[in-house]
């Protein structure tokens, strides 16, 4: 049910510039919430604002300065997705090249604790919502993806001891949202701009689109608030 303009809620989305973010930053404001669209391509962003009526705020979630930044710029905040994250590189272990190790543990993990850490005390005061887009390979290894799949596998962990730390004292929810194969620029970004590996990921293939996975999280953060959904594991039909 879509929200009252008197009862109107606050989310932030980070990562919000394209894909996933963008769809979920579109799929809040459609059903009432007011929106602060958050990434790191401030014309990005300012775009999705403009397109839904959100809020826009420049974001680098390795940057304790540019979190810093963010949560002086808002006040009561009720919902916050955790989106922004991704993948580089497909090398095996023996190959492993750690600047990119560095850059998916610094933006998935540690970005993730640290937009929740700052935010945190307007969450428990809102009984709020934290939602994490995670992966599917929080929990499926495959050969080259140890960079990733440690840091979703560490995301997915923080994600639960969260919810253990909030769920009677200080109460909050908290999702986890596991997309498997999803048509968005996310391959590109493994690739490092390479086209056509990217679109191989996904040519001849059912794919989930960002909309698909937007339309879970804004369901989910339009339960009430004693129902409190753990997870939600979604692939395309073809994907086992």
């Amino acid at each position: 049910m879509a929200q009252t303009e008197n009862s109107q809620k606050t989310a932030i989305v980070t990562g919000a510039s394209s894909g996933i973010g963008a769809a979920t930053a579109a799929a809040l404001a459609k059903d009432g919430w007011k929106v602060i669209v958050a990434a790191r391509r401030k014309d990005k962003i300012e775009e999705v604002a403009a397109e839904i009526g959100g809020i826009p705020i420049e974001l680098d979630v390795t940057s304790e300065e540019s979190v810093a930044n963010l949560v002086a710029q808002v006040g009561e905040v009720d919902l916050l997705v955790n989106n922004a994250g991704g993948a580089k590189g497909l090398d095996s272990l023996a190959e492993a090249n750690l600047d990119d190790w560095r850059w998916m543990y610094e933006t998935n993990v540690l970005g993730t604790v640290r937009v929740t850490k700052a935010l945190l005390d307007k969450l428990v005061a809102a009984e709020g919502h934290v939602v994490n887009v995670v992966s599917v390979a929080s929990f499926f290894i495959y050969p080259g993806g140890a960079g990733y799949n440690a840091a979703k596998f560490a995301e997915s962990a923080l994600s639960q001891v969260l919810r253990l730390e909030h769920h009677q004292e200080n109460p909050i929810r908290v999702t986890q949202i596991d997309p498997g194969r999803v048509d968005t620029d996310f391959s590109l970004v493994r690739f490092k701009g390479d086209q056509s590996k990217a679109e191989a990921v996904y040519a001849d293939k059912l794919n989930l689109t960002a909309e698909d996975v937007a339309e879970s999280i804004r369901w989910v953060a339009a339960q009430p608030k004693h129902v409190n959904i753990d997870r939600i594991i979604m692939k395309p039909r073809d994907q086992a």
